[in-house]
């Protein structure tokens, strides 16, 4: 457990059961009692952390907030094992779809590599280990892909053609993206057709991105898309 981790073990503890004795929380932390010492002693002075010693009850509770600035601990963190699943999901969904995740959790990654890479000299590349074999599927248009995707995290209206290769032709198609769904080695998009008025499944590789329309209209049938057939 390093040092940040022990912070939020140690709030989590004083929120969780009120007073704490000092063999308790030596016992909870692994830690000695000059590091425990130094860590109560930073969270007091750096996060304005209302800790107390109570004597008459023989332990370490919060007292009423301080005068100042409010106590919070920053940002989100994760231990090492948090890390390492998180490390591994994202490198298991870049290999299916690369591009997909990366603008929105690029700032996590850097701060997961880091907790990762502090708790295991061994670190190693999630990405170099963890591959799948994406058997028969075809990139015949990522960027479009991109573009779904995002409409669809976005909840924005996309303008596409869409080939159909049934009737061998091209129609263009206002969307609102509800779901996109990866089976069988392909992406699929689920989403209200506001050309039929309906919830369709279109294959995203026939689709083509002509532009957004960024209106976020509230489909009434969502409930419908677990019956698509």
């Amino acid at each position: 457990m390093n040092r940040t981790e022990r912070f939020y073990r140690i709030d989590q503890l004083l929120t969780a059961r009120s007073l704490l004795t000092r063999q308790v929380l030596l016992e909870e932390l692994g830690v000695s009692w000059a590091t425990l010492k130094r860590d109560l002693a930073y969270l007091k002075e750096r996060f304005n952390a209302p800790i107390i010693f109570d004597y008459q009850a023989g332990g370490y509770r919060f007292d009423k907030p301080n005068i100042g600035p409010a106590y919070e601990l920053p940002g989100l963190w994760f231990n090492a094992d948090e890390a390492y699943a998180l490390l591994t999901l994202y490198g298991l969904l870049s290999n299916l779809e690369p591009g997909l995740l990366a603008p929105h959790v690029e700032p996590l990654l850097s701060r997961l590599n880091t907790i990762v890479t502090q708790n295991s000299p061994g670190h190693f590349s999630i990405s170099g280990r963890i591959q799948l074999a994406g058997i028969g599927k075809r990139r015949k248009n990522p960027a479009h892909f991109s573009r779904v995707a995002r409409a669809t995290l976005a909840r924005e209206q996309i303008k596409v053609s869409h080939y159909s290769r049934e009737k061998d032709q091209l129609t263009e198609r206002t969307l609102s993206p509800q779901r996109l769904m990866f089976y069988r080695n392909n992406w699929y998009l689920e989403a209200w057709c506001h050309t039929q008025q309906a919830l369709r499944r279109f294959l995203v590789e026939l689709l083509k991105v002509l532009n957004h329309v960024n209106d976020r209209t509230v489909i009434p049938a969502l409930a419908a898309l677990n019956h698509l057939p």
